[in-house]
């Protein structure tokens, strides 16, 4: 770790302040990788994690467009991370300094209105804070607040590049988008967009046996990951017309599920239009922009639109599938960088079509 000592005077002693190195946000199209303090415990339940492994999500690149206004200024981005337990809090009882440990996206006080009903997104005092209304994982060090039940305990050996995919894509693809839609046994899906999230949605879709799962992007690189993980149609979606496609391989039926798995208007509309009576249409992406709702169609069509910021309920669950080895997300990994070359991976990560990546790993050895 780089640190560096700021010395202070007072009543006559020198006091050291402890420094880091992260990846700060300074504004729509702007960020830095700079010296920043080193996070202090603030509350009891707090625990300071050093990370070791990071990566960069799609709303990452949101926040950058402008896209999330909670994000000020000078925030430490990131919100995914495996890391080393360095310091705890008095009333942290499940971990101790030297354990490895998963970090949650979503931060939960485990007592509240909202986290009673598993709706961890929407906790009283956490929710998604990380990196966005308090400093996030894409630094050497991080404070998690509600340690116990925003921290998931993993063995010394566990494969971080396959781990830190459950900080937030494989949850958020499999409740937001799969549970969401309530996928089940001989159904047609459609996710649209074939990017991390969209091909978490696709191995997390499979769980629930659907007879056809068609993936659609702009992207023939992505298809072709896509059809390595299971898809069973591809469609490139670079002329307009998608929707056109997905009704000709359906007999004009429709989908029964339609993931939406991008954030913008068009990918949106794209499920609106794909969507068989009685059908679902599942929201994943992250929105910065409104959306035509095209009820003048859709109003007698018995369709369920839904939306939901991830809870990480489903976290455990994942975690056994990935131990068990029945679940395989270090396959979404197509890049690795050491954490300070953190700039450059943003760069990779922003022209993923052209360095054809998918998840960056960011390493902290």
């Amino acid at each position: 770790m780089r640190t560096a000592e700021t010395a202070v005077e007072a009543k006559g002693l020198v006091v050291a302040a402890a420094r880091m190195k992260a990846l700060v946000y300074h504004g729509p199209g702007q960020k830095a990788w700079e010296e920043k303090p080193k996070p202090k415990i603030e509350n009891p339940g707090d625990a300071i994690v050093r990370i070791t492994t990071s990566t960069i999500c799609g709303t990452d690149l949101h926040i950058l467009k402008g896209d999330v206004p909670s994000v000020v200024p000078g925030r430490i981005l990131g919100h995914e991370g495996v890391g080393i337990v360095e310091e705890v809090g008095a009333a942290v009882s499940g971990f101790r300094r030297g354990d490895k440990a998963l970090i949650s996206c979503i931060t939960s006080c485990g007592r509240c209105d909202f986290c009673r009903r598993a709706m961890y997104s929407h906790c009283r005092t956490g929710g998604w804070i990380l990196g966005n209304t308090i400093d996030g994982t894409q630094a050497e060090y991080v404070r998690i607040p509600h340690a116990d039940t925003s921290l998931y305990a993993l063995p010394p050996d566990a494969d971080e590049k396959a781990m830190v995919m459950l900080s937030d894509i494989l949850p958020t693809a499999l409740e937001c988008g799969v549970l969401n839609g309530q996928v089940k046994p001989g159904d047609t899906v459609a996710i649209v967009g074939s990017g991390p999230i969209g091909l978490a949605a696709l191995m997390t879709a499979q769980f629930y046996s659907p007879s056809e799962i068609v993936m659609i992007d702009l992207d023939d690189n992505r298809l072709e990951v896509a059809r390595s993980l299971g898809a069973t149609k591809l469609i490139n979606s670079s002329d307009g017309k998608a929707a056109q496609k997905v009704m000709e391989l359906t007999g004009g039926a429709g989908v029964d599920v339609a993931i939406e798995a991008v954030g913008v208007p068009a990918t949106f509309d794209v499920c609106q239009s794909i969507v068989a009576p009685g059908g679902h249409v599942a929201n994943v992406g992250v929105h910065g922009k409104p959306v035509e709702l095209r009820l003048e169609r859709l109003w007698s069509h018995n369709v369920t639109i839904t939306t939901r910021l991830v809870d990480t309920a489903a976290t455990p669950m994942l975690l056994k599938l990935v131990q068990a080895g029945r679940l395989h997300p270090e396959r979404l990994a197509t890049h690795r960088f050491p954490l300070g070359e953190v700039m450059k991976a943003y760069d990779t990560f922003g022209s993923a079509a052209r360095e054809r990546a998918l998840k960056v790993i960011l390493e902290n050895r």
